[in-house]
């Protein structure tokens, strides 16, 4: 099998490698419902030491740029209660924390979630977290761009591979709100 991006050696359906997924990751692609089938979401292996955007870009090409996205954890707080969502922007850009999310989350303050917290709370690893098996009563904040893509490259859950993956099926993750604007330029 050919993955529908990239150059990658070991490619399969996600539905094929649960073994390979983090617990919340492998559940929700067992569990699927979205507007692709299952077998659309694509698991290619990759080098764990190679996860961070730019050490990939390096080793996959740069061309991946265009046509991957991160998935990171934020902290919303209001009044003493504290909200986590998670944000997926194209890789190219910065979630715009203190704007847009502050806003949205109906937040006083907005930061990144502390590494331990964001790993903690999703059971993903750091450098791997993807908007595919986030806690059921997160907000997912999703960047117009990345919906509009045909194909997306993100996390897997670990370090180790990545998931590519029908820009439209990020849409309709549970509690996904598309935003215009939510990843600005670095």
């Amino acid at each position: 099998m050919r993955a529908p991006l990239g150059d990658f050696d070991v490619v399969h359906p996600a539905p094929e490698v649960l073994d390979l997924l983090v617990a919340p990751v492998a559940e929700a692609v067992r569990g699927w419902r979205g507007p692709v089938p299952a077998d659309e979401l694509i698991h290619v292996d990759t080098e764990p030491e190679w996860a961070d955007t730019a050490t990939f870009l390096e080793h996959y090409g740069p061309e991946l740029l265009s046509r991957s996205a991160n998935c990171v954890v934020v902290a919303g707080k209001r009044g003493g209660e504290t909200t986590l969502a998670a944000c997926v922007v194209p890789s190219g850009t910065r979630v715009d924390v203190n704007g847009v999310v502050r806003r949205q989350l109906g937040a006083r303050k907005a930061s990144f979630a502390p590494m331990e917290t964001a790993t903690g709370e999703t059971g993903m690893e750091y450098g791997g977290i993807t908007p595919i098996g986030l806690p059921a009563a997160w907000p997912l904040l999703v960047d117009a761009v990345v919906v509009d893509l045909p194909y997306v490259l993100v996390g897997s859950g670990s370090r180790r591979g990545k998931l590519i993956v029908p820009g439209k099926a990020f849409a309709a993750l549970p509690n996904a709100v598309v935003i215009e604007g939510l990843g600005t330029a670095v």
